[in-house]
């Protein structure tokens, strides 16, 4: 019989349609096939829930927390008290400090831990129990990137958030059996910190090939755009990378082109993005059921983010869907692409100044997205990038 294993994660795997469930929901995957896993994590949208059925066909238990992100805000004030992350207390839940207690009773091998955040649900030691960690990025890096670009008071907060992560990240590292980033440079963060006893390894992401296969996919004449962005627009840095997008690059576009359209594809867009829809070519689409129409129906795909840590897998899918991308410098960090598969662009005028060359030449446009989909396949298979993740259970004796 297989051995039993606790899985958290901060936000429920499934569906894998945002760049931390994309990893989280592969790790489940990935451990269901090898243990009978435990699962616990939170669900911040209620769309979600529905999904606790089909979790609970592939694991042993699952207990999922809806976490209404209001009171896990003000939640997050105590630790103005604490002296510690606010991010620990926003996702220091009694329910699920409960629930985790009860499944730590059971004969368990291993607790596996998806994001720093979840890691004090487990700190507390089990015997010889091995404890393993995917911090996945640096979320100390993350706030201190957002500090950079924020204004009084707020800069101060995230300063410090930034601050006590990083302590609380090198802490988690040390009394971890074994913990991972998602490339080798953001692994370097971790590793080159002061007081850092053991290193901090790293695994990369993957992208199904299969499912964002452009053979496979049909665009309608509803998702035909010029442009299109594709990402959770509830999270932080895809909103402040359309925004600053739409200030600062397709007024040029418009001007050069003035039919051009931006399709802006995710859920949850905040009220302020809304409000534009309909406005100079721009189209904000809301939650939709699947993204590679979209992807499908546009010329190029655009990735504007200025704050962006570890692998957008954005990128990857679009890529991978044989796409021309444009991306911010930020956006393709980890990526590793060459310049035939995907365009690097970091000033205003370097980023109008490609799009219009690429809508002007659907040639090159083609030319491009091959070589991004020849790339992607040779390189970003998640069977390979779980590998590495593999070998490190069989070293734990797991």
């Amino acid at each position: 019989m297989k051995q039993e294993v606790l899985f958290l994660s901060h936000r429920i795997p499934y569906p894998p349609d945002k760049g931390d469930k994309i990893r989280s929901w592969r790790i489940l995957e990935f451990l269901t096939k090898r243990f009978r896993v435990h699962l616990g994590c939170f669900a911040d949208d209620p769309h979600d829930l529905q999904y606790q059925e089909f979790l609970e066909s592939l694991c042993e238990s699952v207990i999922i927390v809806p976490l209404d992100p209001k009171t896990a805000r003000q939640r997050s004030l105590k630790g103005f008290l604490t002296g510690g992350p606010l991010s620990f207390q926003y996702f220091g839940d009694r329910l699920m400090t409960e629930s985790v207690n009860a499944l730590r009773q059971k004969p368990l091998v291993a607790e596996i831990v998806f994001s720093s955040s979840m890691a004090p649900y487990v700190e507390k030691p089990v015997g010889n129990r091995k404890r393993i960690v995917d911090f996945c990025d640096s979320d100390a890096e993350k706030w201190r990137a957002y500090a950079r670009a924020a204004k009084a008071p707020m800069s101060f907060v995230y300063t410090r958030e930034a601050h006590t992560l990083a302590n609380e990240e090198t802490r988690i590292a040390n009394w971890a059996d074994a913990s991972f980033a998602v490339t080798p440079d953001e692994a370097a963060v971790f590793n080159g910190r002061p007081g850092l006893k053991k290193r901090v390894s790293w695994f990369p992401n993957g992208v199904d090939t299969a499912y964002f296969d452009p053979q496979c996919v049909e665009a309608s004449s509803a998702t035909k755009t010029d442009c299109v962005f594709v990402g959770a627009m509830d999270y932080r840095a895809n909103a402040a990378g359309v925004f600053y997008f739409l200030d600062r690059i397709w007024p040029s576009v418009r001007k050069a082109r003035p039919g051009a359209t931006f399709a802006i594809v995710g859920p949850n867009p905040p009220a302020s993005l809304v409000a534009l829809a309909g406005q100079d070519g721009v189209r904000v689409t809301g939650r939709v059921d699947d993204v590679r129409p979209w992807l499908a129906g546009a010329k190029l795909v655009v990735a504007p983010l200025r704050i962006a840590r570890g692998v957008q897998n954005k990128v990857l899918e679009a890529m991978a869907m044989a796409k021309a991308v444009i991306a911010s410098p930020e956006a393709m960090t980890g990526i590793g692409a060459p310049a035939s598969t995907a365009i690097v662009a970091s000033t205003p005028e370097d980023v109008a100044s490609a799009i219009d060359d690429l809508l002007s030449n659907e040639g090159k446009r083609n030319a491009m997205g091959g070589a991004a989909r020849r790339h992607v396949v040779e390189r970003y298979q998640w069977d390979a990038a779980l590998s590495r993740f593999g070998q490190t259970l069989d070293a734990l004796g797991l």
